[in-house]
């Protein structure tokens, strides 16, 4: 032991002098830098305020939160959809820790004499675009939302697919294109048309009959739909930082490799709703699928415009279907001030477009998708209840893979394989045992659905009406949703005419 004293001893002050002069170093530079007043005023010592920052968020997740406190999405919530993916039980004990007083927390109304498990009836599949050469039998009322390949890893996308065809669920592309990991698990895919026509464009960034030809010979792709907004980002494009842009991306959007891939704010070709009709019904003419259209709810005025156009136009050439994204939806990148304070939350904004439908009579012809922060069996029935026909998910499905959220989407970091395309990081997720996890979780969401349809009387989540739910109020009472929001009648002049005898 003696013998290694002096090597050690000279160990530690070698490493002791580096540590001085590394703390030295540190000093004279932060002392005539002139970037940061903190770090100038406090050298050495300053620099802790950045990492303590950094730290803030790992801390504040795992230590010092509350279940219901954190934000975009609380600890009861993604413990939530992490035991639903496992397949595990999911029931709690003693009480709920959800503080139901709150303003706008919907309460459903539960039958005395609730509809027994063997009187229930199954989820029916729902079509949409009758009138298409190729309509689409949707079987499921809960499905993935737009996410992109690009945005998403290939294992996250390989397993989403097997997911969704172990589940039964569509998932949508996303504006990214469509790649091979979208079909390789057999699911039915939405092609999502944004506004850079990533997957359909020509040399020039216009649309081309051509590829979507291309796109819709695949059985596999039912519907198409036109991304006019997001909620995320409503009035800006899509944003994949030049880092994701592979050679491979590149190859299957038709944009330069390494390079950030910014999008239109809107469609170029897109001025009003007359113009974003005569797309739809081209799409739709070109692919013979179903087309509809995504936006965020901001104004409003503009969808009885495009009602009174489709009248004139007759009833076929309406959209086959609307996705409602909500204000306070997701993205891998987006500006704060229009991902913070832009556009109507889904809460207000779904029972707005269900009225104006049916106000002119097209609530039948034109389905609805709900999205944006549904994620838990309460949020999707409320949205069924206010009249939604399916409800899609984004940020849940990205949760049952393995989501922590760690805010780095936009990084390249993602600390579980989900949004990088660093192939270390993707080695963590396996897409065979993900893509169970994906299909655990849609399938859990719809049966405790329909715990809660059973509960209020019904048979089926879709007979969910808003006279089963309650909203509270900011004085500890709550409202009838249809009272809140009552039901419309179909304006006279769009009153199916009947033939006097």
């Amino acid at each position: 032991m003696t013998t290694y004293l002096p090597i050690l001893t000279t160990t530690f002050i070698f490493f002791l002098g580096l540590g001085v002069l590394a703390v030295i170093a540190m000093f004279v530079i932060d002392i005539t830098q002139t970037s940061d007043a903190v770090r100038r005023n406090y050298p050495v010592i300053g620099r802790f305020r950045h990492v303590f920052t950094e730290l803030g968020e790992f801390f504040r997740q795992y230590f010092f939160a509350m279940d219901r406190e954190e934000m975009p999405f609380n600890r009861a919530e993604r413990d939530w959809i992490g035991r639903a993916a496992k397949g595990e039980d999911n029931t709690v004990a003693f009480g709920s820790s959800k503080m139901l007083s709150v303003s706008g927390t919907p309460i459903f109304v539960n039958c005395p004499f609730p509809t027994l498990d063997e009187d229930a009836h199954e989820v029916q599949p729902l079509l949409i675009g009758p009138n298409c050469k190729t309509p689409y039998n949707a079987p499921s009322f809960f499905n993935i939302s737009a996410m992109s390949y690009g945005a998403l890893s290939t294992p996250a996308v390989r397993a989403l697919s097997k997911g969704a065809k172990l589940a039964g669920c569509w998932m949508n592309t996303g504006e990214g294109g469509l790649s091979p990991y979208h079909l390789e698990g057999g699911a039915d895919v939405v092609f999502q048309i944004g506004t850079a026509k990533y997957g359909v464009r020509d040399e020039a960034g216009n649309l081309s009959d051509e590829k979507l030809k291309e796109v819709a010979a695949h059985e596999q792709v039912r519907m198409f739909e036109l991304k006019m907004s997001q909620g995320a980002k409503p009035g800006k494009g899509g944003i994949l930082p030049g880092a994701k842009v592979t050679p491979k991306i590149a190859a299957i959007r038709g944009i330069p490799v390494g390079k950030d891939s910014i999008s239109p704010n809107r469609h170029p070709e897109i001025n009003d709703a007359a113009s974003m009709l005569d797309m739809i019904n081209h799409v739709r003419e070109v692919t013979g699928k179903p087309v509809g259209f995504k936006a965020v709810i901001g104004s409003y005025g503009w969808l009885s415009t495009l009602a009174q156009e489709i009248h004139q136009r007759g009833i076929e050439s309406a959209p086959d279907f609307i996705t409602i994204d909500s204000g306070d939806g997701g993205t891998g990148a987006a500006p704060m001030p229009l991902m913070d304070n832009v556009g109507l939350v889904i809460k207000e904004s779904l029972p707005l477009v269900v009225d104006i439908l049916t106000e002119h009579g097209l609530r039948d012809r034109i389905k609805i998708i709900a999205s944006g922060k549904l994620v838990t069996p309460s949020e999707v029935a409320w949205a069924l209840a206010a009249g939604a026909d399916f409800i899609s998910s984004a940020r849940g499905f990205m949760f049952s893979l393995g989501c922590i959220q760690a805010l780095k989407c936009n990084k390249n970091t993602c600390p579980t394989g989900i949004t990088t395309h660093d192939k270390r990081l993707q080695k963590g997720l396996d897409p065979a045992d993900k893509s169970v996890k994906v299909a655990n979780f849609c399938k859990n969401m719809m049966h405790e659905v329909e715990v809660i349809s059973h509960s209020v009387g019904v048979g089926r989540p879709r007979l969910m009406k808003r006279k089963h739910v309650r909203i509270m109020q900011s004085d500890g009472t709550s409202i009838a949703m249809d009272e809140r929001y009552p039901y419309k009648d179909v304006l006279p002049a769009y009153q199916p005419r009947t033939t006097a005898k």
